[in-house]
């Protein structure tokens, strides 16, 4: 029987932990069912392209592990087929741990958060640095945006996982700010005009 697409997480010695800690038959019923997914549903898709920010993960050769933010404009974390993800890797500070790891170690992660609406999602795969696709990259480019495009960082996706909500606090970016903050100030302005009207309209009266 093939083994459930969870397994890239769950080795022995994880499922081992959980047997211990009694959460294993748990688990075991999510294998059973629908379980964890290795291709890019509909609802994942929506949710990529409303992402900005997410974490790379990547391991050397020794399996030293190094965590990057990348950022970028709403949306740039593209889905370019059901089993793979790409993005335009901006210029930075030049110390290329993630492409020199990459070199060796073929295996990423992807961690993303949703602050606003306290949604996590987790992906496992394998990534590689392109950088003899100038079609690809400007496919992936928003030339509005203000970081320098330099390569493209191509993701396959092994598996991913929505995980709980739990603890995850409730912040917002000041995009979103704004956009819940403008309306109460032009309201608040309005309710200030409308008031300096009717003094004026008192004063006169009087």
């Amino acid at each position: 029987m093939k083994p459930p697409i969870s397994d890239i997480a769950f080795t022995p010695s994880v499922k081992a932990i959980q047997e211990r800690m009694r959460s294993r038959k748990q688990y075991a019923r999510m294998e059973e069912g629908a379980g964890w997914s290795n291709t890019i549903t509909q609802e994942l898709a929506d949710f990529l392209n409303e992402v900005d920010s997410f974490y790379l993960a990547t391991a050397n050769a020794d399996g030293r592990p190094y965590i990057q933010h990348r950022g970028g404009p709403k949306g740039f974390l593209k889905v370019l087929d059901d089993q793979t993800l790409a993005f335009a890797d901006f210029a930075g500070n030049r110390q290329y741990i993630s492409r020199g790891n990459l070199a060796e170690n073929s295996q990423a992660f992807l961690f993303l958060m949703d602050y606003a609406t306290q949604s996590r999602i987790k992906i496992w795969g394998t990534a590689e640095v392109i950088e003899d696709d100038p079609a690809l990259l400007t496919q992936l480019t928003d030339f509005q945006y203000k970081g320098k495009p330099e390569r493209v960082i191509r993701f396959h996706v092994q598996a991913w996982d929505a995980n709980c909500r739990q603890h995850i606090p409730v912040k917002y970016s000041q995009h979103e700010v704004d956009a819940i903050v403008q309306p109460l100030i032009k309201g608040l302005k309005h309710l200030e005009a409308e008031n300096m009207s009717l003094k004026n309209q008192s004063a006169v009266s009087v």
